[in-house]
């Protein structure tokens, strides 16, 4: 187990009111004063130095002067659904009446807004204005046809550009080349949220709200949905996004989330009151993305705009069975990769890039099942289903180090007939190729990553926050952790590690697939472990030494709060 501590310098400067292991951890995290960790709301860097602002409120503007029909075109992710019900409500909220919204089918419109998804809509009622939210910036085709047919376009992404953007009336997004804002993580609610406030600043300005007797929108009434759609997308939480995202789990804990939200939460099983970012990164995105991976996250949407506590409960009930349905695909997929991975492990030693496909695999978990290989095998996966006509959709996930938009677009160069479409980030992308040129890409992929990337990539280090001594071992500081600020990307959940004795194990869940350790401390101090997807390993025995990398969590059973730490690392001492 390579375990690499994290450097702790100057914690004692921070506060002395915090606990003094809140105080580690986050200085660790490049906290060194209390300002670094939040904005106030009121401090938030300004929707101007986003480039094309003023260009895109002028645009809403003139679309509510004229009460233009407007349409949303959203993507079919959580962060999608979370945009577009962000931009209906507060369009909505601004004063514009006629607003609805199209989301493609991933299985027949394939990504965004494309010529195909616009021939979906209504010769006769085409909407005045398009807007997309988490999607565009690369929308060329679409663009110009929604051109040709008499519609204008706002564009706002957060998807990194290629050399060329679309000519779309304006374009907001932080990752558009020459643009000033300083954040450049925001998710594509993020950038939503952000146009909001840049429109109803504009409208402050024109005195919109007295002249017309409209009621000023809260923006903070927003923020359940952006604290939502961050997390899922699985942005870095820098500064600005800790502070979105804090703020919209306060609204939420507070009982201040919308329905759609507080129904996804009942359904899950979790508390309201005591919500973690975790639980909307592993309990409540999944049930919302089953929508879109698994039928039509118009459902997803649906249930975001829905203001009755009935029908959004009825609803969330749905997502639910929907995703019970996606674990079911996905665990056959991830039996299949096994037997892959299995069969690759014969030939010799793993290549620095994996390309797998069944032509079984459904479509829409192939971005899961690429990130589950990947976290097995340490190394980029691209996992490939069957689209339309001799076509393959492709999800590609990577790790640090290996940017695999990058690395795609480096197959570009080198095989320009290759890769039909990509985009992506630098953690993950989606593409389309033809059936008959797998092999061919999966060379170039691999040749790419050789020419690219250094071996030491793929040694993987397990950073870790330190040993705790054994009277850090309990409750407070768990409750401590949790309560500090929202952890996620690029600000992870505290991981410790240390060695413990094995007093007993055994194995839960219906799989068995759940390992439970009762351990001891070196003084002797009993301690519960838990190791989720975790069978029992053939060295593991009672009364061994072992070494285990954990986070410090809250077992509530029955009323009653104790320490359990989680396992996701553990090998013999």
């Amino acid at each position: 187990m390579n375990i690499v501590e994290r450097a702790t310098d100057g914690w004692q400067q921070l506060p002395n009111s915090w606990p003094a292991l809140v105080r580690k951890v986050l200085s660790a995290r490049g906290i060194k004063t209390k300002e670094d960790m939040f904005f106030q709301l009121k401090e938030l860097p300004r929707p101007e130095q986003l480039s094309s602002m003023s260009a895109a409120v002028s645009l809403l503007e003139e679309a509510l002067q004229n009460q233009w029909k407007v349409t949303i075109v959203a993507d079919f992710d959580s962060d999608g659904a979370t945009s577009c019900a962000l931009a209906i409500r507060g369009l909505k909220a601004m004063g514009l009446q006629n607003i609805d919204f199209i989301v493609p089918n991933r299985f027949i419109h394939g990504y965004g807004l494309t010529p195909r998804l616009l021939a979906d809509l209504d010769k006769d009622n085409l909407p005045d204005l398009l807007i997309t939210v988490d999607n565009g910036i690369s929308a060329h085709a679409g663009v110009d046809m929604a051109h040709q047919l008499g519609m204008k376009v706002l564009v706002t992404d957060h998807h990194l550009a290629g050399d060329n953007l679309p000519q779309a009336e304006a374009i907001v997004n932080p990752n558009q080349p020459d643009d000033l804002f300083p954040y450049k993580n925001l998710a594509g609610v993020g950038v939503c949220f952000y146009l909001l406030i840049g429109l109803r600043q504009h409208l402050r300005q024109l005195n919109w709200f007295e002249q017309h007797d409209q009621i000023e929108p809260k923006v903070i009434d927003w923020l359940d949905l952006v604290a939502l759609g961050t997390v899922a997308d699985v942005v870095p939480l820098d500064k600005l996004n800790r502070s979105l995202v804090n703020i919209g789990l306060q609204r939420i804990r507070q009982g201040k989330g919308c329905e759609g939200i507080n129904a996804l939460i009942s359904v899950a099983g979790r508390e309201a009151a005591s919500l973690l970012s975790s639980d909307l990164a592993f309990s409540i995105a999944p049930r919302l993305n089953a929508a879109g991976r698994m039928e039509d996250m118009g459902l997803g949407i649906q249930l975001l705009t829905d203001d009755s506590a009935a029908t959004a409960t009825q609803t969330a009930r749905m997502l639910n069975d929907i995703n019970i349905d996606r674990r079911t695909v996905e665990q056959t997929m991830q039996d299949d990769a096994k037997r892959m991975l299995a069969e690759l492990s014969l030939d010799g030693e793993l290549p620095r890039g994996l390309c797998l496909y069944h032509p079984e695999w459904h479509q829409g978990v192939i971005g899961l099942l690429a990130s589950r290989v990947k976290e097995k095998v340490y190394r980029p996966v691209v996992a490939f289903a069957q689209g339309d006509e001799g076509e393959l959709k492709g999800s590609a996930r990577s790790i640090p180090g290996i940017h695999i938009r990058d690395v795609l677009a480096r197959v570009a160069s080198h095989h320009p007939d290759i890769l039909e479409r990509f985009g992506g980030h630098a953690m993950a992308a989606g593409l389309t190729i033809k059936y008959d040129d797998l092999a061919v890409f999966e060379n170039a992929f691999h040749d790419a990553l050789e020419d690219m990337i250094s071996a030491d990539t793929f040694l993987e280090e397990l950073a870790s926050d330190g040993q705790l001594e054994e009277t850090e071992l309990q409750l407070i500081n768990a409750e401590a952790l949790n309560a500090a600020v929202p952890w996620g990307q690029g600000f992870e959940e505290p991981r410790f590690h240390g060695t413990f004795i094995v007093q007993q194990w055994r194995l839960l869940g219906q799989e068995q697939n759940h390992l439970r350790l009762q351990l001891h401390t070196q003084s002797g101090e009993e301690v519960t472990a838990i190791a989720f997807g975790q069978t029992k390993p053939d060295w593991l025995a009672e009364d061994i030494a072992i070494i285990i990398r954990y986070k410090l969590s809250v077992n509530e059973f029955r009323g009653q709060r104790t320490l359990q730490l989680l396992i996701d690392q553990l090998a013999a001492a």
